[in-house]
């Protein structure tokens, strides 16, 4: 095995020293030092040595290790001073014009309007709040009046954990949350990502963002949520969006509304997005129910209150007419470059 080593020293460092450029260099890196290299290979040997033999071979081994590792570096930094001594001598070239500049970085879409939403509602007076994204049974499903036998269970397909928790499938949980934490009357936001086990298309996504909001005070009302959302969504899209709102079921509040608001991918004429309807869902809300009131410590014939559920993905997209919500979570780097400021 001795003998072995001393021949791929040879070998290896006559080889590197004639490398002709960097990538030939790389090459000869990963066929002498690679995890499936030429040094590991006669190394794998190192089990039928004596005990005695171990320290003899092994420290040669990373002599040999860090005799190639050395002569690697030395020949990339003669190709290096090469390759700029070759670049200094083109007539073509010229030192003093300005280097390329570094690529400025840019805010995801759903941070900016996350941004944008926290600052309206602090004008507002809302607390901003943050709330865990692991979430139990309690918080996400029984103290917003869904109990185990509930069919709106069956509407949130749900990631669940092997210790009974779940990843929650709604911001609604931070109702709750907030009702134990702060005395009335008070008025919050709590943005987050949210969990559902759905099948992907260009509006649903198994990651997605909410803002989920809540007003407790005396006597509030309807007029008091209709207010507040249209005070939001003049200021997100800074002109008159067409809206309707409808009834809707959701077992945390009572009465319930669906605020939808016409696509602004397609103005309504109908495309994947709000799958050829003209309208997109997007904002749930109601009256807080009187049974998610006494789960957070409330009395309901004292107080009231108002909940809503934004969809903030889905906002994004009619913001700034994106298509497919899987672009938001894509990671793809030149779908961000599109928002850079400037």
């Amino acid at each position: 095995m001795i003998d072995e080593l001393e021949a791929l020293r040879a070998e290896a460092l006559e080889a590197v020293s004639g490398a002709p450029a960097q990538a030939e260099l790389r090459d000869l890196e990963v066929k002498y030092l690679g995890k499936k290299g030429a040094l590991t290979a006669i190394l794998k040997g190192m089990g039928k040595l004596s005990a005695e033999e171990r320290p003899t071979v092994g420290a040669l081994a990373n002599q040999v290790r860090e005799a190639l590792k050395g002569a690697i570096e030395g020949r990339r930094a003669d190709l290096e001073a090469a390759a700029i001594e070759a670049l200094c001598a083109d007539p073509h070239f010229d030192a003093s014009l300005p280097g390329p500049s570094p690529s400025a970085g840019s805010l995801h879409p759903v941070t900016t309007i996350t941004e944008h939403i926290e600052d309206v509602f602090r004008a507002m007076g809302f607390y901003l709040l943050d709330y865990p994204e692991v979430e139990d049974d309690a918080h996400n499903f029984e103290g917003l009046n869904i109990p185990a036998d509930h069919p709106a269970r069956d509407m949130q397909d749900t990631f669940w954990l092997q210790d009974g928790h779940l990843l929650r499938t709604h911001t609604s949980p931070g109702q709750i949350r907030a009702m134990a934490e702060f005395a009335p009357p008070f008025r919050a936001i709590f943005p987050g990502r949210v969990f559902r086990y759905e099948r992907l298309d260009a509006s649903h996504e198994h990651t997605f963002h909410q803002v989920e909001g809540i007003m407790i005070d005396r006597d509030i009302s309807v007029a008091n949520l209709i207010h507040s959302m249209k005070t939001l969504l003049g200021a997100i899209f800074e002109r008159e969006v067409t809206i309707r709102l409808r009834p809707g079921f959701f077992p945390f509040v009572e009465p319930g509304f669906e605020l939808d608001i016409q696509c602004q991918v397609c103005a309504g004429e109908g495309c994947s997005v709000c799958k050829g309807s003209g309208w997109v869902e997007l904002l749930p809300c109601g009256l807080i129910h009187p049974n998610v009131l006494r789960y957070g410590g409330l009395d309901p014939e004292e107080w009231s209150g108002w909940a809503f559920g934004l969809g903030l993905s889905r906002l994004v997209m009619m913001k700034y007419q994106i298509e497919d919500i899987r672009h938001l979570m894509g990671g793809d780097l030149r779908f961000n470059a599109q928002f850079r400021a400037g």
